[in-house]
């Protein structure tokens, strides 16, 4: 129901703007001048190797998001940062558990993926610990960051006193109007705001582009991630995308229809 919700709030709002001959970003009043972030390159979960290659294939990304399991993964950390050093590069690196760490291993590994320049972790525990999140936030090295934790609008309150961020999927909201109120209320109480998203095509990832300069993070890669893409209109530039400037939600479908 969610994914049918996303579907037609966006719609209408790619409709809308369409109507009034203009990209939704600058219906909405936002500069394009304005800074806003780039977007995380996903490295799926694999052995060192493989992951190593992964990166490869997508150099010179300033921003990498890690797969890790119930392990820890810090080896697997360790062999990206190792690659890195060899490149001469220093790309930020995300940390995304995946719910699989315990509570008591939080603070140690934090304390160890800080050396590895890691910003944030991501969901660290299970979607329903909040409790145990309360007894974390402001006690580890790094952001902590909800995302199976924050799925829906009365999620955000949830998250508020266990949480640093909040990472956003306009497919589990029901699209880009209530992902603005959460935004909205999620800075009202000090958390810092990402837009993230699943393998989608650039019909999707379009909708949370337009809202790149409302964030603080963006983990909006999902159609790179995709063997063949069904959509035109995205440009990407050294892990930034830039602000469409077709009306609405700026992409067309390969074979020319909306």
């Amino acid at each position: 129901m969610r994914v049918t919700c996303k579907s037609f709030d966006c719609a209408v709002w790619d409709i809308y703007a369409q109507s009034q001959g203009m990209p939704l970003w600058k219906l909405w009043g936002f500069d394009e001048k304005s800074p806003y972030p780039p977007s995380c390159f996903t490295i799926g979960i694999d052995t060192p190797e493989v992951m190593v290659r992964k990166m490869q294939n997508q150099p010179n990304w300033p921003v990498y998001k890690i797969k890790l399991n119930a392990s820890g993964g810090m080896d697997l950390v360790r062999a990206l940062r190792e690659e890195t050093t060899r490149q001469q590069v220093n790309p930020i690196f995300r940390v995304d558990a995946n719910c699989a760490w315990q509570a008591a291993q939080v603070k140690g590994w934090a304390e160890e993926l800080q050396t590895l320049n890691v910003e944030l972790i991501e969901q660290p525990l299970p979607a329903d610990a909040y409790e145990e999140m309360k007894l974390l936030k402001g006690k580890c090295a790094l952001p902590l960051l909800a995302d199976e934790s924050c799925q829906v609008e009365a999620d955000v309150d949830r998250c508020i006193e266990g949480f640093d961020a909040i990472n956003i999927k306009l497919v589990k909201c029901g699209g880009l109007t209530p992902a603005r109120r959460m935004i909205a209320r999620a800075k009202q109480n000090g958390l810092r705001v990402m837009v993230g998203c699943m393998t989608e095509s650039s019909i999707g990832i379009s909708a949370g582009v337009h809202l790149l300069p409302l964030l603080d993070f963006a983990d909006l890669d999902g159609a790179l991630l995709l063997a063949k893409d069904i959509a035109s209109g995205l440009e990407w530039s050294a892990g930034y995308c830039q602000l469409p400037s077709a009306p609405g939600l700026g992409v067309q479908l390969l074979d020319g229809r909306f």
